[in-house]
């Protein structure tokens, strides 16, 4: 059986007698991509390995290689002519242990992040949506990269967010583009004998993602597919950038994309979302985003050029091909004469934060990071075998079955996952490593599959909790363990967190005067973990809700909703505990047993009369993360209950009784909702995943952490 972290078990050999090959950047259901270092340039490449072949005829491979051989030749050609399209290097065939063989592709190595997570990446660092002006700005070197293409009569095909790669300052004079896998899908196919093949197996390959599809894509009614089509997606790639990120093509399934593509009666022009532009510019996207090929512009020159003219009247901003941009800044610049019924986008774009690596740009290769998307019906496949994420820029589209036996159209994009790291950044990490991605979430988290379940809980004894209410979730990613005193004095260093408090700040209790709640509070100090010794491996606590959310936002995450977290502890079933619906004793959690009352009468309070289980689970204060495993949920995550209570996103309000989808609480308010109970939890009921409380949003708590949440990476 290969090794699940090198498929293909080249680690530490060389290929070609050139290619030493160093690490495994990404995986998917076509290909696998692996970091090398040329031994004869003294340079890192990427070498993509096309592993679907190994399901191929082998009376078709060599027909294969002859066109990928074509293939990597034009991509090699038309590099040449325009720095903004990545390098082939070299081509080659791997033999098989077993015997036959797979074709590779060797790629310049590039460093940087894809347009769509670098979308997703602003939006959460609530960066304001580029205007026209500006997205113009951004693409230029990819449009000039198209137009070369395509007066050499050669489409790209796939052209989508995944497959534009962004070095440098995103929002600055230095960035480069790079425009990624040109030929390669249409290679894959062109091939029919390979397709029914795949087929047979579960498998099907199409040239191009059904997000960005034009309607000659999805039916050959329309015509052939072309410069024209490419043009297409080029338009809304536009849209989606003046949108935040937002995709432009309504639906979830291969079908309704292609119904939304090919609807004449709505087009996805930017006045159709709202966003402000000029009738001129307006008449542009209409005529790209037309249904029939015909209508459109010929090629991308002729679309580019248009938008230019349009958006920068007074200046010969596209000459020859060529951005000659002078005069004002465009990011300054916004068109007038808007087109009536339209307003003015808002300066932020709606939506929570995504999980990405952290502020340092990550070493990425080229075409292997997997685009963001919205259906869970493909992550759901992804986690469980049922569907294998594309590689090589190859889209791929399967039907997933539903829990209830139906039959889905789910589709998922074309890249690897996993972006690996830089030497240097493995050397001198600026902050938790396992921050980096692994699949549809960080290696720090474990994704939890969304869908319908019953929140909160009708059982007397806690009246919090009720009602129960049906809430519909999307998936989401949560981190395995609490935020640690490590991980979070890391932030401090970097500079992305205020130092956590030494001594607790809170509210004083009902009863307690002044001095006793002073008293109190310098007794508490005791459990803060920042600065003790011996407990970089516990939950920072001792933090606000503020500085909880500085956290997560620093390493590009967010904290989790209510609804989210409850999910997440309680599984899908619906369970009393995260573990099943045994309350369990000191061995499944760190709550309030005879050492929590042993610890009070010792700092002269009041000690608790019932207790959690009459056995010490051995800490008086926080545990160490992890230190538990019997509790472990049915996504993986630990201490979901006990040790520390933990923020989350919410503020905090009662339960209405009706159905909700992706509840985030009110919009205001002064205290945050807290889940999970803590290490001073006496009461079962504190101990359920139902529970909730909460606290000033600028309280710091001995018995309250934090973990972060993110959204999955799902295909498009």
């Amino acid at each position: 059986m290969n090794d699940p972290n090198d498929p293909l078990g080249l680690l530490g050999t060389t290929v070609a007698d050139k290619y030493a090959i160093e690490a495994i950047a990404g995986e998917g259901g076509f290909s696998t991509v692996y970091r090398a270092q040329h031994l004869i340039w003294k340079q890192p490449v990427a070498i993509k390995f096309f592993k679907v072949l190994e399901d191929a005829n082998p009376n078709m491979r060599e027909k294969l290689l002859e066109d990928f051989v074509q293939e990597g030749k034009l991509m090699s050609e038309l590099s040449s002519k325009s720095a903004a399209i990545v390098q082939a290097r070299d081509i080659g065939k791997l033999a098989l242990p077993g015997g036959g063989w797979i074709p590779y592709m060797v790629l310049e190595w590039l460093d940087g992040l894809p347009l769509d997570i670098l979308l997703r990446r602003e939006k959460n660092q609530k960066l304001p949506p580029r205007n026209l002006a500006q997205a113009l700005q951004l693409l230029d070197a990819a449009a000039i990269a198209l137009d070369v293409a395509h007066k050499k009569g050669v489409a790209h095909r796939d052209l989508k967010p995944a497959n534009i790669m962004i070095m440098g300052d995103a929002r600055g004079e230095e960035v480069t583009v790079k425009l990624l896998d040109f030929g390669i899908a249409k290679v894959m196919a062109d091939h029919e004998q390979l397709q029914q093949q795949l087929q047979m197996t579960g498998h099907e390959i199409t040239a191009f993602t059904p997000n960005h599809g034009a309607p000659e894509q999805f039916s050959r009614n329309y015509g052939a597919t072309g410069p024209w089509t490419d043009v297409y997606a080029l338009a809304l790639i536009l849209v989606e950038i003046m949108r935040g990120g937002q995709r432009a093509l309504d639906g979830d399934t291969f079908f309704e994309l292609g119904v939304s593509s090919c609807d004449p009666n709505r087009r996805p022009t930017p006045a159709s979302f709202g966003l402000q532009v000029t009738p001129a510019v307006e008449a542009i996207f209409a005529k790209a985003l037309t249904v029939d090929p015909k209508g459109r512009f010929p090629a991308a020159g002729a679309f580019w050029r248009e938008l230019h003219r349009a958006v920068f009247p007074d200046s010969d901003t596209w000459n020859a091909g060529r951005n000659t941009m002078t005069g004002d800044h465009p990011t300054e610049m916004m068109p007038t004469g808007m087109v009536p019924g339209t307003s003015a986008p808002s300066a932020s774009v709606p939506g929570v934060a995504d999980a990405l690596t952290h502020d340092r740009t990550p070493s990425t290769l080229a075409g292997t990071v997997p685009p963001p998307g919205r259906s869970n019906r493909v992550l759901l496949g992804a986690l469980t075998g049922a569907v294998l994420m594309g590689g090589g820029g190859i889209g791929a589209y399967y039907a997933t079955r539903s829990d209830d036996g139906r039959t889905d159209d789910a589709v998922s994009s074309a890249s690897a996952p996993k972006p690996a790291a830089t030497a240097t950044e493995s050397a001198t990490p600026t902050g938790p490593d396992a921050i980096a991605w692994d699949g549809p979430c960080p290696k720090r988290m474990k994704a939890v599959i969304g869908g319908k379940y019953e929140m909160g809980s009708d059982e007397p004894g806690f009246p919090l909790w009720k009602p129960a209410h049906e809430v519909t979730l999307d998936s989401f990613c949560l981190d395995v363990h609490e935020v640690t005193v490590a991980e979070y004095d890391a932030c401090v260093a970097e500079g992305g967190c205020k130092p956590a408090d030494e001594t607790p700040d809170f509210p004083a209790s009902k009863g307690d005067d002044v001095k006793t709640h002073e008293q109190k509070l310098a007794a508490y100090g005791e459990l803060c973990n920042a600065g003790q010794k011996g407990r970089a491996d516990h939950p920072i606590n001792c933090v606000d809700w503020y500085r909880a959310e500085a956290y997560c936002k620093h390493y590009g995450l967010r904290l989790p909703t209510e609804a989210e977290w409850e999910l997440a502890a309680r599984g899908t079933d619906g369970r009393k505990f995260p573990w099943g619906n045994d309350a369990g004793d000191h061995t499944y959690m760190n709550a309030g047993g005879p050492e929590w009352k042993s610890w009070k009468e010792a700092h002269d309070m009041e000690a608790p009369g019932p207790l959690m289980y009459d056995t010490s689970d051995g800490y008086e204060g926080t545990a160490p993360v992890g230190k538990f495993p019997r509790a472990q949920t049915q996504s993986g995550q630990m201490d979901m209950v006990g040790n520390v209570w933990e923020w989350t996103a919410d503020w905090y309000a009662l339960y209405e009784d009706t159905p909700a989808t992706n509840p985030k609480g009110p919009a205001v308010g002064d205290r945050k909702a807290i889940r999970g109970g803590g290490f001073n939890g006496v009461f079962q009921n504190w101990l359920r995943p139902a529970a909730r409380y909460h606290q000033l949003a600028t309280a710091s708590v001995h018995a309250i952490g934090f973990r972060c949440a993110a959204d999955v990476k799902e295909a498009e």
